[in-house]
């Protein structure tokens, strides 16, 4: 019964998407309704190179592909790129600390992160600190193998951030807000055309909050600046840089461990945490590009791009190990280090697109070569002295002191990856109603240096090719269907503390796209299947008998299969109704046919909605649900107290998370905004992933006013 699950929910919808012309008959025919065809949502009928490089819409695109745009970003401040993900199609956050965390889509992990389609993946696929969103137009996730444009990777999702840029008119904008936990941010936005040829942006944002979380303290700056130059009518020179400076205290490196020592779950009020007020994890990131485009008269464009990335980090953090008696709550000791951080990254991209005639048709094609460095530095200076942890139950109120005195700090991870791609894909146009999508990547990559005692040298290379069919059945609704092989070097090691063989494997997509209302509404169904090769999955900890570092987690690679299925709106039903939002349903399971990875969702509800009644000083009222199922993790090191035999499972019950928002003109070009979230006031874990987490934020409530101009 289960294999037909995802045949109904695309039948289902595919029912709707062709009742959906009968909703439209039903719309006035007068010249409102005429000229609100013209409205686009979510950036449906935007044009996009994410997926394969080609300028295609979201229609047009073999892919599953989510917008957020900047609009959806106010709406329901979704200041931090964790919130906005958090409430992305498909997309899993996983909050396993207060200044780390990781993504994943389709069971698969995310490590592909992209400004204006440029990047290498994150190291260790972590986002370090609060990303903040002031600085993107707009935000796309591509979910499915990306083989085209990033090379590397899983079969999982790409994000890509999309820069504001200078605009040919005058625009600016300014909003302060103020919200639970002592939070309070001001942002402002400005874009001048100097002359008919030249411009500029500048955004800038600062936000400090208190928490809901014992001790936790976040300060924020940020600021991005572009200058775009059209020297000639053809060619164009652009230039960048943006600093994000994230300072937060109080900071949680590990989570709370959730069992006491006889495996009983224990009980935890939702500002606990295993923090100190003297730890802090302050991260620097800044990012300078500069960008040469010139567009032909015959259709074709050449772009070529620089970009630096550095990330730097100063952390000193406590970590609690081990696990409390149920009597006396006492079990946990600490651990403590300084960990000063840098990464670099040098990118260079060279890329031409432009129409080809063949045949009596006109096709598109699109080609170019990567090559890039990151450079990877970590310094480590651990504690001399483990203190035990106050009873469980006092934490919060009992901290664990600092240490007096450090080890000393040495080099502990010194590596460099070495990313080269050439890659190139076609917009075939057969017939009127046939399209394909053929392309590939070929990749070079190696690495050099160690990494806390383990070696990384490595060196890999792949073809990936890119294989896709679209029929038009109507001039409203298409049948796609995509393949590509996966290739992800991986950064696990094994027991030998070597590095894992990369990851290979295949990613088969299929499905049913459409638009409505002249465009303004876009509907998709899709079936996916993707199958990896040798998956890093947990194995153990080192030993002193063990050829890698005690303490150090080890790995072993496993055959891991994921299908499933997405079905996905977006855009407007009428002229005031906007609606966004998707179901995702899979099973990820390993060569025996069990299922592997248990502490993801599997499945996924996000739903937004916002509708506007312009007689009422043009009020806006809004919603966001998020819901997911129920996740267990197994964990074995319980029973090395003696007192349960077999792995211990915590469960995190299904549950869903609701948003509110309304805002209202108080007076021309002025906006005020209330956002409540949590509505509800659910209390949930935010992750499972190391069989320890903390609690997600209670309800809160966030009031702004904003003016544009």
């Amino acid at each position: 019964m289960p294999s037909l699950r995802p045949l109904l929910a695309s039948t289902s919808l595919a029912a709707l998407l062709f009742a959906v012309p009968a909703l439209a008959r039903d719309e006035p025919e007068d010249q409102d309704a005429k000229s609100s065809q013209e409205i686009v949502v979510n950036g449906v009928n935007d044009r996009s190179g994410s997926a394969t490089g080609l300028s295609l819409t979201l229609k047009e695109t073999p892919q599953s592909v989510t917008v957020i745009d900047r609009q959806r970003i106010e709406d329901f401040q979704l200041n931090t790129v964790n919130d906005l993900l958090s409430q992305t199609v498909g997309i899993n956050v996983e909050r396993v600390e207060t200044d780390r965390t990781y993504f994943n889509s389709r069971g698969f992990d995310i490590t592909n992160f992209q400004v204006d389609g440029i990047g290498m993946p994150l190291v260790a696929g972590i986002q370090f600190g609060d990303l903040d969103t002031a600085l993107f137009d707009k935000v796309e996730a591509v979910r499915g193998a990306n083989a085209i444009m990033t090379g590397v990777g899983n079969p999982s999702a790409t994000i890509n951030y999309v820069r504001k840029r200078p605009g040919d008119t005058l625009q600016a904008s300014a909003s302060i807000q103020a919200g639970s936990w002592n939070q309070w941010r001001a942002e402002g936005d400005i874009s001048v055309p100097f002359t008919d040829t030249l411009a500029a942006r500048l955004v800038y944002a600062h936000e400090e909050s208190d928490s809901y979380l014992d001790y936790r303290q976040v300060n924020r700056d940020v600021l991005g600046a572009i200058v775009s130059w059209h020297a000639t009518p053809n060619f164009t020179a652009t230039v960048g840089y943006s600093r994000q400076d994230n300072d937060s205290s109080g900071v949680m490196w590990g989570a709370l461990p959730l069992t006491y020592s006889d495996g009983t779950r224990i009980d935890y009020p939702v500002s606990a945490t295993t923090s100190a007020d003297w730890t802090y994890w302050n991260t620097l990131s800044q990012s300078a590009f500069g960008e040469l485009g010139y567009r032909f008269d015959n259709g074709w464009s050449l772009k070529g791009v620089f970009t630096y990335n550095r990330i730097s980090y100063d952390a000193k953090l406590l970590y609690a190990f081990g696990y409390p008696d149920r009597e006396t709550g006492l079990g946990p000791v600490s651990s403590v280090g300084m960990y000063p951080s840098v990464y670099d990254q040098y990118i260079g991209d060279f890329y031409a697109s432009g129409p080809l005639k063949l045949f009596g048709r006109e096709h598109e094609l699109a080609f170019g070569v990567s090559t890039g460095r990151s450079d990877v530095h970590e310094w480590e200076n651990f504690a001399s002295v483990s203190d035990a942890f106050p009873p469980v139950w006092d934490w919060g109120s009992v901290q664990v002191a600092e240490p007096a005195s450090y080890d000393g700090e040495y080099l502990a991870a010194d590596y460099s990856d070495r990313l080269t791609r050439a890659y190139g894909a076609a917009h075939l146009n057969f017939s009127d109603q046939l399209k394909a999508v053929v392309g590939a990547s070929a990749m070079w990559l190696e690495t050099t240096g160690s990494s806390y005692g383990s070696d990384q040298s490595r060196k890999n290379s792949k073809v990936s090719p890119y294989l896709a069919l679209l029929y038009d059945v109507t001039p409203n609704v298409s049948l796609y269907a995509s393949y590509t092989d996966i290739f992800n070097p991986q950064t696990e090691i094994g027991i030998s503390g070597a590095r894992l063989d990369p990851a290979q494997g295949s990613s088969l997509e299929g499905g049913i796209k459409s638009e409505w209302f002249g465009g303004r509404l876009y509907a998709t169904a899709s079936l996916f299947r993707a199958k990896q090769k040798g998956l890093a999955a947990f194995a153990g900890v080192c030993t002193e008998d063990d050829p890698c570092r005690p303490g150090d987690s080890f790995y072993t690679g496993v055959d891991t299969t994921s299908k499933g299925f997405e079905v996905e709106l977006a855009g407007r039903v009428t002229n005031n109704w906007s609606i966004s939002g998707g179901y995702t349903g899979f099973q990820i399971e390993d060569e025996d046919g069990n299922r592997a990875r248990s502490w993801l969702p599997n499945r996924t509800l996000k739903l937004a909605t916002t509708y506007e009644v312009p007689q009422l000083n043009d009020l806006k009222l809004g919603a966001q649900l998020r819901w997911q199922n129920a996740i267990t993790y197994a964990n074995s090191l319980v029973q090395d107290y003696g007192m349960v035999t077999g792995d211990v499972i915590v469960k995190q019950d299904a549950y869903a998370v609701l948003d509110l928002m309304g805002s209202i003109r108080v007076v021309d070009h002025v906006r005020a905004r209330v956002n409540v979230r949590n509505v509800t006031d659910k209390q949930y874990l935010g992750s499972l992933m190391w069989g320890q987490a903390y609690y997600a934020a209670p309800r809160s409530v966030n009031v702004s006013l904003g003016v544009n101009f």
